[in-house]
């Protein structure tokens, strides 16, 4: 790994387009490449960012021998191919949620990373949160309890357009990959690994799903009740509910600000930490200290909870008729 760890950036979208900023909150990190399936792309993207090169195709970055780390943030059932040939070329890897399309591509992935040992970490920037992280310590520390539910939703009303990424099923579209993995990996962070997971909703005419309410079992009792919807907005909140008390996150609870912590018998406190440049910068950070310190994964984001996540999504989109299938063809 050089003094200085550069990046590539996989796919010119638009999180791709809010992330790039976000380096210049990052010591000893640069993006210095970027590649598209169409050079015309990468070109302007390159120019837009002040990146040294452009690659006209996913192959080429990957074998780019000055590129250390790939942030992957093309379409959700691109990610399984990409990933597969950037480890096996050695190469460290970011990759936008949802992880894979399905929960068999996600297994193969990390097989595959800990099998060459190369840093691997699913981009949820939540869990990098100021916000989530006091959140975390406090529920920690035991300030409300034993945590018995959490509640979150996350939903935006947007047109049906069958072409458009958001709604059309072969690019990954739902509310599921796109806006249920936050309110679901929000639950897993606090809860753990689910021992039931019952999905309800309904689909568009393309068959992607429209909408969620997705209820999480545990053998002991604990609960989390989570929505997420394309065809309605939400408000974005969401509770953890423990036994001495409660915390409310205020929206939007997947990148917020401002909680609220409710101790029994003790008046509200409301807590501000705010993020660093657009949010994006913690998750990068986290990235670059692990790849200085030698490590394969993030304690935080640890693979594991991936996992655990994509297994939930999986399950749901079973329940819901919903069909993912990996993009094996992308390279």
């Amino acid at each position: 790994m050089s003094e200085e760890i550069r990046w590539g950036i996989v796919g010119p979208g638009r999180i791709a387009e809010s992330v790039l900023p976000d380096f210049a909150h990052v010591p000893g990190s640069r993006a210095v490449a970027v590649a598209s399936r169409s050079q015309e792309r990468a070109d302007a993207f390159a120019a837009r960012h002040g990146l040294e090169r452009a690659h006209g195709s996913y192959a080429s970055i990957i074998d780019d021998p000055d590129v250390d780390v790939l942030y992957l943030a093309t379409p959700h059932p691109q990610h399984h191919a990409i990933a597969m040939a950037a480890l096996r070329a050695g190469k460290a890897l970011l990759v936008e949620k949802a992880f894979t399309a399905t929960t068999a591509g996600a297994h193969e992935v990390v097989d595959l990373a800990r099998e060459t040992g190369t840093f691997v970490m699913e981009a949820m920037w939540t869990r990098f949160q100021p916000a989530v992280v006091a959140v975390r310590e406090l529920v920690a520390d035991g300030a409300i309890g034993e945590v018995r539910s959490v509640q979150a939703d996350l939903g935006v009303a947007r047109e049906y357009d069958p072409v458009d990424r958001l709604f059309a099923l072969e690019l990954g579209g739902g509310a599921l990959l796109d806006l249920g993995v936050y309110v679901v990996s929000f639950a897993q962070m606090l809860l753990g690994a689910p021992d039931r997971v019952v999905a309800t909703g309904s689909a568009f005419p393309s068959g992607a799903d429209a909408e969620a309410a997705i209820l999480l079992g545990y053998d002991d009792g604990r609960n989390a009740a989570l929505t997420t919807s394309l065809r309605y907005a939400l408000p974005g909140t969401a509770r953890v509910v423990g036994t001495t008390g409660w915390i409310d996150v205020l929206p939007r609870f997947h990148h917020p600000q401002t909680f609220v912590l409710h101790r029994t018998g003790a008046e509200p406190e409301e807590i501000t930490r705010p993020q660093t440049g657009a949010g994006y910068a913690h998750e990068l950070i986290e990235v670059t200290e692990c790849l200085r310190a030698g490590r394969t994964e993030s304690a935080v984001m640890p693979l594991a909870d991936t996992l655990a996540v994509q297994e939930v999504l999986g399950q749901a989109a079973e329940q819901l008729g919903v069909r993912h299938a990996e993009d094996r063809a992308v390279l």
